[in-house]
This record gives C-alpha cells, sequence and structure tokens, in this order.
C-alpha cells in the first residue's frame, strides 16, 4: 500500500488507459462498485470513464481517498495488485 501522495499518482500514472474497479464506501453500510478504464491523471485527482451500462459517464477522486481507504482501486487485469 502506497504511504504517500506521489506514490499513489505515479503509480496510478504507470497504468493509464488499463480497465479498473473502483469500490467506494458510500456509507454506512453502503457499498457501491463502478468499472471503467482510468482515462486522466491530474496534480490533485484522477479520472475514471465508466463503462457503458452506468448512469454516469466519468468520475474523478482524489488520491487522498485512497490514502484514507475510503475507495479502493483494482486492475482488471492484474487482480492481484492493488493501489
Amino acid at each position: 500500500m502506497p504511504t504517500s501522495l506521489t506514490d499513489i499518482k505515479s503509480k496510478l500514472d504507470d497504468r493509464l488507459g488499463q480497465e479498473v474497479m473502483v469500490t467506494v464506501q458510500a456509507g454506512r453500510n453502503k457499498i457501491v462498485e463502478r468499472h471503467g478504464v482510468l482515462s486522466e491523471t491530474f496534480p490533485a485527482v484522477f479520472v475514471i470513464d465508466l463503462e457503458k451500462d452506468e448512469n454516469l459517464k466519468r468520475v474523478s477522486y482524489s488520491y487522498t481517498d485512497i490514502l484514507t481507504k475510503n475507495i479502493d482501486v483494482e486492475f482488471e487485469n492484474d487482480i492481484t495488485e492493488e493501489v
């Protein structure tokens, strides 16, 4: 597990264009899973283009969400390696 925001950003930069599954802690007992492609990274956030069956087209999350474990990011082609 990366311990700094720059480590998280660099790991995501290496994975641009790959399929990803994001698990979001959306509340007390609510978990939302979203599938898509990691499309862009910015200094504070990263963007995922969602699959066609989702209601939204794009979502963005901050690197802090990963660091604080509010979201879990897993790449489809390499399930064993998490960000």
